[in-house]
């Protein structure tokens, strides 16, 4: 993911993932305000405020490392289109630290709950909120900031190490005591959040009325994704669409 490069660390390019926002393989459209920043200082004040966010012991260990590269890094589906950043920091022994930098988008509630024009608080203030209040035990270096440009962003680890399941490998019971866990555990995480847990369980009531409703909408949506990916296939097939694969991708880009 990095490399040494004349003494320091340098993230590497690998488009369209992975890229430097003011380099020679970036994605960014050339009239982006992105584009005429300085990178470095803006980068430095931003990871200032998001100091100010932690807890004092982490803002003592994090204020121990140093700048060292930033980069454009998409991590998945939910990523496409918003500003997300890879951020390499450095301690005096020369220890790399990647951290997750991503813009905080309205939620999806927002339309039906407007904000109040007393209300101060940012996006990612909020997402960090909701993560401490729903997990155990939330990433230590979770945080937020708001940048010169007027975006507002949170942080969090880029890799936090866990363990995923590779439910490709389940049995059937297996699987169905595995779904059971993971109800278990997001059910009391919004219990522990909303703190009307007592409600909730007297809306449910003691049937299978949910249950049975969320496995109807669970299917049906489904069977959209499919129909709409095979809609896909054929527009690509048929020309009406241009696809192109990563190893083109890149190919394309001359890097």
């Amino acid at each position: 993911m990095a490399k040494k490069v004349n003494g320091s660390w340098v993230l590497n390019d690998d488009p369209p993932e992975t890229f430097h926002i003011q380099g020679r393989a970036t994605l960014i459209a050339p009239d982006d305000k992105w584009m005429y920043v300085d990178e470095k200082k803006a980068i430095n004040v931003l990871f200032k405020k998001y100091l100010k966010t932690l807890t004092p012991s982490h803002q003592l260990l994090l204020s121990r490392f140093n700048f060292q590269d930033l980069a454009f890094k998409v991590v998945g589906v939910g990523s496409v289109g918003t500003r997300c950043l890879a951020l390499l920091v450095t301690d005096s022994l020369d220890n790399p630290l990647f951290i997750q930098i991503k813009q905080a988008l309205p939620s999806v509630l927002s339309p039906y709950f407007p904000q109040k024009k007393h209300d101060k608080i940012q996006r990612g203030q909020k997402i960090v909120y909701g993560q401490r209040l729903m997990q155990s035990a939330s990433d230590s270096f979770l945080g937020w900031a708001k940048g010169s440009l007027g975006y507002e962003y949170y942080f969090r680890q880029l890799r936090d190490m866990k363990v995923a399941a590779q439910i490709e490998l389940f049995s059937e019971l297996m699987f169905g005591r595995y779904a059971w866990l993971c109800c278990d555990i997001l059910s009391h995480a919004h219990a522990r959040a909303g703190g009307m847990a007592p409600q909730v369980t007297g809306y449910l009531g003691n049937n299978q009325d949910f249950a049975e409703a969320v496995v109807r909408y669970a299917n049906n949506y489904a069977d959209v994704v499919e129909k709409d990916y095979e809609a896909f296939r054929t527009a690509c097939r048929n020309g009406t669409l241009k696809a192109q694969s990563d190893e083109d991708f890149r190919a394309d880009l001359s890097i």
